[in-house]
């Protein structure tokens, strides 16, 4: 019994020392978890690193509504100090939009970044417009008050923009408000053919519109054009380069209406803008409370700055959209076959104006070759308007033409079409685009740009086979209808000369069987088969009645190096007022330089004595559009300009080619 009792307390024992010891362990688990939530909840919390690879810090950094649509880091942490985040401003925009403006919280800065970028997501958001239609007014309200807090920030907070130059937060704002104005305005563009010329204000999503303010001048005469396209999404193929300047407002491509004028001359109507939203107000509380909005519309050739706030700032410029979207329009490659092969299309050279006429601009006039057009320059045009000294110091026009007609018919009516056009814009002949003109040719195009500035004297009238026993009376005649081909003087505006793969003296291509059969296509105007015939009857004694014309030599026969009028003008002088450069493409070279050629042309045809400058470029016979040959042209403008302004400089009113007006560095 005993024993028993024994055994009976030594099991209770045991058990009571096993729970003992499993209470002690709970109690020791509990306290433990108790004192872990206690030092969280104290906000001891243990902090982790990890390291981020270098393009996610990159895009972080970044990110933004429009580079990646979700709010920048500034954003959210802006919100996090007011005790908000995402959701919730999603969920109650305007209580969210609301305590971010009147919170004391954040400084102006971080607000009104913040608000730009919120309005900002909101108006993406709420825009629902299909390209060309009009944005309902909640969006574009949003987008006009992205542009308000953006500007605000930018021009009426404590530091100025160049204060804070080298932030990333201002770039996005600046980004923020670009984009906001390139909405809106858009959408303002839609209203002005309702809204015409004779107001000041009217109304719009409950904003008021000031008239805007436009130096903007389109080739048609007109001010407000019939098309505005947004440069930012536009990419070229084609365009090796797109040129822009960074700076503020929004850039656009406005196109205005075809001019049609009578004369020869088109002046540019696809033309760069670049337009600012301001916001009226003296001090930030103003500029937040107002709900006036003005437009400004500026020429970014005529302007770098904009004066706001007392503050001048460098504005936003697309120069290569305005000339790719011309050329994507203009149809050029099909019209110039069809103009070859006599099947419509061109009949009369076009003065072709690259930007509404400058009268304080140097002009650059470049000539396309053979079945070619305007778009034989693409690269070549827009390298040059993409330099910022050569953009502010010239303007370049293209010559377009039939090239189906004889060398000296194309001649004769280029350089009327320059005169006129010279003499339309500037009758007196005094303004700086009307002297020290700088011709530019490639192949025919540089075989013409020669005769420009060459003077015929005698020499051209051995070419014309006219019967021995002509009156005097009847070889008068025949002279005189033949002078504006054969009688001419070198154009008194030019006084620089680029020749590219010109043909000077003709090219034994054009007496391969392709090129004749080629050329057997070609059919040239009825009224030029006309004039020819004429001109034969008269070279004969005969009648000028209508008959069946006869044949005349066209482009192609005028090229080549047994063509005599090839043969004839190939010897003409060049001007002494005019110094000249070559540029040869070498395609094929059977050793010296002299023995080679350009596939189409060989060097000895390509090549003039005399010249201050000589560049081969091992390229085919389409050498203009090298980098080499580019560059080579961008230097030889750099010197004309900097040795023109030498020359007005010491008050003279010639460049003798042998003596510099002054020493000019050449770049």
């Amino acid at each position: 019994m005993n024993d028993e009792k024994f055994n009976d307390d030594r099991g209770f024992r045991v058990h009571t020392l096993r729970e003992n010891v499993k209470d002690r362990a709970l109690r020791w688990i509990s306290r433990t978890i108790a004192l872990t939530l206690l030092l969280l909840a104290s906000g001891c919390a243990m902090v982790g690193v990890r390291h981020v690879a270098q393009k996610d810090y990159a895009t972080q950094r970044r990110s933004d509504v429009l580079s990646a649509r979700v709010l920048s880091d500034s954003t959210v942490q802006s919100l996090n100090v007011i005790a908000l985040n995402r959701d919730e401003c999603a969920a109650n925009f305007v209580r969210c939009t609301n305590t971010l403006l009147y919170s004391d919280g954040l400084d102006d800065e971080r607000r009104l970044s913040a608000l730009a970028e919120l309005w900002l997501a909101f108006a993406i958001q709420s825009d629902r417009a299909k390209q060309g239609e009009t944005i309902s007014d909640t969006a574009l309200d949003a987008y006009l008050q992205s542009a308000r807090y953006a500007y605000a920030y930018l021009f009426f907070t404590a530091r100025r923009p160049g204060e804070r130059v080298f932030e990333t937060r201002q770039s996005q704002v600046l980004n923020f408000y670009n984009y906001a104005t390139q909405r809106a305005v858009a959408n303002f563009f839609k209203l002005l053919p309702k809204l015409g010329t004779e107001w000041d204000t009217t109304s719009v999503a409950g904003w008021r519109l000031l008239k805007p303010s436009s130096d903007v001048y389109l080739g048609s005469g007109d001010r407000i054009p019939h098309d505005l396209i947004p440069a930012e999404g536009l990419r070229f193929s084609g365009l090796r380069n797109s040129y822009r300047r960074d700076g503020f407002g929004s850039e656009f491509v406005a196109i205005g209406a075809t001019p049609s004028n009578a004369g020869p001359w088109r002046e540019s109507n696809y033309v760069p803008v670049t337009a600012v939203l301001e916001f009226p107000g003296d001090t930030l509380q103003s500029v937040l409370d107002t709900r006036d909005v003005r437009v400004h519309a500026n020429n970014p050739y005529l302007d770098s700055t904009i004066a706001l706030d007392g503050q001048t700032i460098p504005l936003a410029a697309n120069f290569t959209a305005p000339y790719g979207v011309w050329l994507a329009q203009s149809g050029f490659a099909q019209e110039s076959l069809r103009s070859l092969f006599g099947r419509g299309g061109l009949t009369k050279p076009e003065v072709l104006l690259m930007q509404p006429y400058d009268p304080n601009r140097l002009t650059v006039i470049m000539l396309h070759g053979l079945a070619s057009s305007p778009e034989a320059w693409i690269n070549v045009v827009n390298e040059v308007m993409g330099d910022e000294q050569l953009r502010r110091t010239y303007q370049v026009w293209e010559v377009y033409y039939p090239t189906n007609v004889p060398a000296p018919v194309n001649l004769m009516q280029i350089r009327k079409a320059l005169d006129e056009t010279l003499h339309h814009f500037d009758p007196s002949g005094r303004a700086v685009a009307s002297n020290h003109i700088v011709l530019i040719g490639h192949s025919m195009g540089g075989v013409i740009a020669r005769l420009l500035v060459s003077s015929s004297d005698d020499k051209l009238w051995s070419i014309i086979q006219e019967r021995p026993n002509l009156t005097g009376e009847q070889k008068q005649k025949l002279r005189q209808r033949l002078a504006p081909y054969f009688q001419f003087e070198p154009m008194p505006q030019v006084t620089r000369a680029v020749f590219l793969a010109a043909p000077h003296r003709g090219t034994p291509v054009a007496q391969w069987k392709l090129a004749r059969w080629i050329g057997g296509l070609i059919r040239l105007p009825l009224t030029l088969l006309e004039e020819g015939k004429n001109i034969a009857n008269a070279a004969q004694g005969k009648n000028t009645e209508p008959g069946t014309p006869l044949r005349i030599p066209n482009s192609i026969d005028n090229l080549s190096n047994e063509d005599p009028f090839i043969k004839a003008s190939s010897t003409l002088p060049i001007s002494p007022n005019v110094r000249y450069h070559t540029i040869v493409g070498v395609y094929k070279s059977k050793g010296p330089l002299a023995e080679s050629d350009d596939g189409v042309v060989p060097y000895v045809s390509a090549h003039l004595d005399g010249a201050d400058s000589e560049l081969s470029v091992p390229s085919w016979h389409d050498v203009q559009e090298t980098p080499q040959a580019i560059i080579e042209l961008r230097r030889i403008l750099r010197l004309h300009a900097s040795l023109l302004r030498c020359l007005w400089q010491d008050g003279a009113s010639e460049l003798d080619p042998g003596k510099p007006a002054c020493t000019a560095s050449q770049p």
